[in-house]
């Protein structure tokens, strides 16, 4: 029987390219709806945050920017809820865009730039190279996909701003957005920016995050 990786989500559709990637390594997705059950990391081996609307800025203490979403606080306590349980328990996640920025408010002193200049923003077609990054050396990002430049698949309007607490830059872009943070006191605690579940097929250093992340589920 594959091991189960609880899948955060909002829309159906949106929820598609994520359930693909994690079948493609192995894996069996199981839905975790902020309106619907289940609900919890009961009988799951790991997680995975999707992208999505922006984040509550009152988590980090802010007021929201004109261009942030109105906020989905459901889908905030949800995902804040299970992640805390992930890392308290020491199980495997992978923080992916909008996952990537909860993972890091989650942490103490984590904040978000609430909207990048128009010459920051990316918003290419699912699947194409937006820009590159640079990996880290001696991070696990880099372990898994290599140090040094790497091109990925980006769309986003916000990004980490002060870095949370116990966490480490793994990557970051040429315009100095950061694009990875993890943990490295944890089994695999590993938070990207860009969009690696629509690459799955065509990119092997997308396709090797979420082998790790398989990997690390059935260690």
């Amino acid at each position: 029987m594959p091991n189960r990786v609880g899948l955060t989500y909002r829309f159906d559709e949106k929820a598609l390219s994520y359930e693909r990637a994690l079948r493609e390594v192995g894996l069996e997705p199981v839905r975790l709806h902020p309106d619907q059950q289940p609900r919890t990391l009961e009988g799951l081996d790991g997680l995975l945050l999707s992208g999505g609307s922006d984040i509550n800025p009152a988590l980090y203490h802010q007021a929201p920017h004109p261009e942030t979403d109105k906020p989905d606080d459901a889908r905030d306590e949800m995902e804040g809820r299970l992640l805390r349980q992930v890392l308290e328990r020491n199980l495997p996640v992978l923080a992916i865009c909008r996952g990537m920025q909860l993972f890091n408010v989650l942490h103490p002193g984590g904040s978000l730039q609430q909207h990048i200049e128009e010459h920051s923003v990316r918003l290419p077609q699912a699947g194409l190279t937006a820009h590159t990054i640079a990996v880290e050396a001696g991070t696990r990002l880099a372990a898994i996909m290599g140090p040094g430049t790497q091109e990925v698949n980006s769309r986003h309007h916000q990004a980490v701003d002060r870095v949370g607490a116990g966490l480490r830059v793994s990557a970051v872009s040429p315009d100095g957005v950061i694009e990875g943070v993890e943990r490295t006191d944890l089994r695999f605690a590993v938070a990207v920016q860009w969009h690696p579940e629509d690459r799955v097929l065509s990119s092997a250093s997308d396709r090797k995050l979420f082998a790790a992340l398989a990997k690390a589920v059935g260690s």
